[in-house]
């Protein structure tokens, strides 16, 4: 099923769980991947590129579940154009009706000379052979010239003639490095319309790349000058310096309609909700002052910005916070409060529960409502991350229970007990340099796994000395990074937590790619 509607329209492409995958220190698991997919299904984006189904098993088995279980959105799953990893893209979305195969190989001479190191003819012959292969799997096939932003203008134009001749509905022009900026980006675009014959058979998609802090402005002056799908990540994740953000893309043409005279089908309201969720999993905090999802996005602290506010709204706020799920002064639930409370609540937020799910989220609830005299929308999410990743921890390690000792003349020392894979739980303690430190070094003596701590960093849920903190960790193992978070009224605690659900995703991830592609 093709996503090509009418003129007016912006295909959203949401590449997030798959270049978003790529930024340094992310890895997801399957089971995190079904998650996101889940909520990019209700944000009612259009294409959801699922993964690479040929860099591993994870990957394969990520696009095979989503494909088969997400409905509405085209599935797509990237493939480079070799015949082993077009099939492999195939077998993962066999049988699916909406689905889409991307395949993409440099184009530009810089990237033919030092890395592909064949000449143009060949990579023609290359990109015209991977597009008729996809195409005997499905009718949706894009096709990418990486690099397209340095490659010689003649040459892509014929590379994307030959491309789409060859049955490819859709042809992306990334701006891989970054390197463009509007003007000439714009004007790219423009040009490719005017010299590429047959362009009228495909959609023009764009994916920006954000190294010199244009992302967002070169998509826009693409679609701009006609381009009609933009590619990019929730919250601008992905190599480097990222991709373009979506939510910004998004709510620039919302807010905007007037100027660009286009609209997108993405359920706004589920900008904030998709943004958090993927930030938690992630392990990614967002900057505060983040455009449209950030915590400071639609706060007003100078007097006088506040008090035209109070008079009129829109002298200094030119969209409506609820338009993009935001959650600011939020209602509060405390530790009076039953659960039907909750369960509405969590209900509004987007969490639906079954009466198990109910009773084991009620007893954290409670747990932490002792602890913090009222709980917001934002102390909730926290507490429904938390118990997520407790879930997906099951068969791994689970923090039970931290004691600490440490003081200005004391060597600070602590103690820890861990539920373990085989149902064992397991006391040791340990000293370190301070109380986080020996806290990870008694979780070592557990786990037995050689891991070093490369990262670490607190935030605040929400304002107050009794805020749940937030702590992200990465770890670094055999040479890749693995992030995990961890949420408590007590940072100690939420640094075991952290911790452990770092080794757990480390352990994931090596189970997944154990598991060979069937």
């Amino acid at each position: 099923m093709s996503t090509k509607l009418n003129k007016d329209k912006v295909i959203i492409f949401d590449t997030t769980l798959r270049d978003g995958e790529q930024t340094a220190g992310a890895g997801l698991t399957v089971d995190e991947k079904m998650r996101i997919a889940k909520q990019l299904e209700k944000l009612n984006v259009d294409v959801i590129e699922a993964g690479f189904a040929g860099s591993s098993p994870g990957d394969f088995e990520a696009v095979k579940r989503i494909a088969n279980e997400i409905h509405g959105p085209v599935v797509a799953t990237l493939a480079r154009a070799l015949p082993s990893d077009i099939d492999i893209a195939a077998k993962a979305l066999k049988g699916v009706q909406n689905a889409r195969i991307h395949t993409f190989l440099s184009s530009s001479d810089v990237h033919l000379m030092h890395q592909m190191r064949k000449d143009r003819e060949s990579i023609m012959i290359m990109a015209v052979d991977a597009v008729k292969r996809a195409k005997d799997y499905l009718e949706d096939v894009e096709f990418s010239p990486m690099d397209a932003t340095r490659t010689d203008p003649g040459y892509l134009y014929a590379i994307l003639e030959e491309v789409i001749e060859a049955g490819a509905t859709t042809v992306n022009i990334p701006d891989t490095v970054g390197y463009s900026n509007p003007k000439e980006f714009g004007a790219l675009i423009k040009s490719i319309q005017e010299n590429v014959s047959n362009i009228h058979k495909a959609t023009i998609s764009v994916h920006c790349h954000n190294d010199l802090g244009m992302a967002t402005a070169n998509s826009l002056s693409a679609v701009s000058s006609g381009a009609r799908q933009i590619e990019g990540c929730i919250n601008g994740l992905g190599e480097r310096a990222g991709n373009a953000a979506l939510e910004e893309v998004i709510m620039a043409l919302s807010t905007r309609s007037n100027f660009y005279n286009l609209y997108t089908g993405i359920n706004t309201k589920e900008i904030g909700s998709s943004s958090r969720l993927i930030s938690s999993i992630f392990g990614f905090p967002i900057q505060y002052n983040k455009a449209i999802v950030g915590q400071n996005a639609f706060r007003h602290s100078s007097g006088i910005h506040q008090d035209a506010f109070l008079k009129e709204r829109t002298t200094f706020e030119i969209m409506e916070p609820e338009k993009v799920g935001w959650r600011g002064e939020a209602l509060v639930l405390g530790k009076l409060s039953g659960r039907a409370g909750l369960r509405s609540r969590l209900s509004d937020l987007g969490y639906i529960l079954d009466d198990y799910q109910l009773n084991e989220v009620f007893q954290a609830f409670k747990e932490l409502a002792d602890n913090k005299r009222e709980l917001t929308d934002l102390d909730l999410e926290a507490l429904m991350s938390e118990q997520y990743r407790i879930s997906d921890s099951q068969s791994k390690f689970e923090v039970r229970t931290v004691k600490v000792f440490c003081g200005n003349s004391s060597v600070p020392d602590a103690e820890i007990s861990l539920l373990c894979p085989n149902g064992n739980e397991i006391n040791q303690s340990s000293e370190g340099t301070g109380p986080v430190d020996a806290v990870c070094k008694a979780i070592d003596k557990i786990t037995q796994i050689d891991v070093e701590l490369t990262e670490f960093s607190v935030s605040a849920v929400t304002e107050g000395i009794d805020s749940i903190g937030e702590v992200t960790i990465r770890i670094e193992k055999d040479g890749s990074i693995y992030s995990g978070k961890g949420s408590d009224t007590d940072i100690v605690v939420a640094s075991a937590k952290a911790y452990v659900n770092a080794i757990n995703r480390f352990l994931s991830i090596v189970d997944q790619s154990k598991n060979p592609i069937i």
